[in-house]
């Protein structure tokens, strides 16, 4: 942190703040700490010499599925898709990261990109043949997300109006929000639920857990719910699409691990933090007998009914975490 910035951060306005809300300079020292962790173990991670990650480009599948912000130990111990399963490791450690380390820069021509994740929004013009946003599409105003069975009944319609690309499906699932009993238990969705100062929160974890909103456990439990709520959408999309398929993750997710060298309880996945609960993904091969005769084509411009409007873009981030 550069003395330029000291000033203006820590301002005689921010102090009286934190007198007014002591929950700011609780949410300050967690970022203070995620910053401090980072950064150490960044230093680690290249002392030991362990690699990028997978690139999930250059892998051999016809249909990439991803589950967003899904830990392999979890899906592991939850898992009831048949494949050979092992774990691999992630590019990054949030959604972006992994978007910008496999598909920025790269002319994917012969795919297309199903998403609900909303950096879908960061990703330049033309990288894919097309792409299916279904955040814009399929948003569902009562839950703050977009359905796991919407990306399926997308992703086949997809497949049908391109049966000559490679596919990938990203749900936003087990990601917050939390669609199952347990996370219908407490109230942590969408943009009306937080007033602007929660906003400043690092992760809707944070929130929740820190600032004693709900127990760790009773999030744990959702989080687990909203894996297996996802588990027969993605057996019937695997059913429905020809060709080879991989079911994995962008990222993992931090359970209550404590971090180093501050020994803080950390939760969510932070970007830049190189831990293996994070970086640690599933990668899940079902194999096909038939496979796609793959070819690119230029990209497929998008219409004006298409485009999107930025206030809407603020809204979904906010009610995904993300803002």
């Amino acid at each position: 942190m550069t003395p330029s910035i000291l000033p203006e951060r820590y301002s005689l306005e921010n102090v009286r703040r934190v007198l007014e809300n002591p929950g700011l300079l609780r949410r300050e020292l967690f970022h203070l700490t995620l910053r401090i962790n980072s950064r150490a173990r960044r230093v680690g991670t290249a002392l030991e010499g362990k690699s990028e990650g997978v690139d999930v480009i250059a892998a051999d599948w016809d249909n990439l599925v991803i589950l967003d912000a899904c830990r392999y130990d979890l899906f592991e111990a939850r898992n009831r898709l048949e494949g050979d399963l092992r774990a691999v490791r992630s590019k990054g450690s949030d959604s972006w990261e992994f978007m910008e380390r496999n598909f920025e820069g790269r002319t994917l021509h012969d795919t297309v990109y199903v998403t609900a994740n909303p950096h879908v929004y960061e990703l330049s013009d033309g990288t894919f043949h097309a792409v299916e946003n279904v955040l814009e599409s399929r948003w569902d105003e009562e839950t703050g997300t977009v359905r796991p069975e919407a990306v399926v009944e997308e992703a086949i319609a997809a497949h049908e109006r391109y049966p000559d690309k490679r596919l990938i499906v990203h749900f936003m699932q087990p990601h917050f929000p939390f669609l199952g009993p347990t996370g219908r238990t407490f109230d942590h969705m969408g943009i009306e639920s937080l007033d602007s100062d929660e906003r400043d929160a690092p992760n809707p974890w944070f929130g929740l857990i820190y600032e004693g909103a709900v127990d760790a456990e009773t999030v744990l439990t959702a989080y687990r719910e909203n894996l297996d709520l996802a588990f027969p959408h993605v057996e019937e999309l695997l059913e429905a699409l020809s060709g080879k398929s991989v079911v994995t993750a962008d990222h993992g997710n931090l359970i209550g691990e404590r971090g180093f060298p501050i020994p803080m309880r950390m939760y969510g996945h932070p970007r830049g933090l190189d831990r293996e609960e994070v970086r640690t993904v599933p990668w899940l091969e079902v194999d096909a007998v038939d496979r796609r005769k793959v070819v690119a084509e230029p990209p497929r411009e998008a219409t004006e009914d298409e485009t999107t409007d930025e206030d809407v873009v603020e809204d979904r981030l906010s009610a995904l975490g993300y803002v």
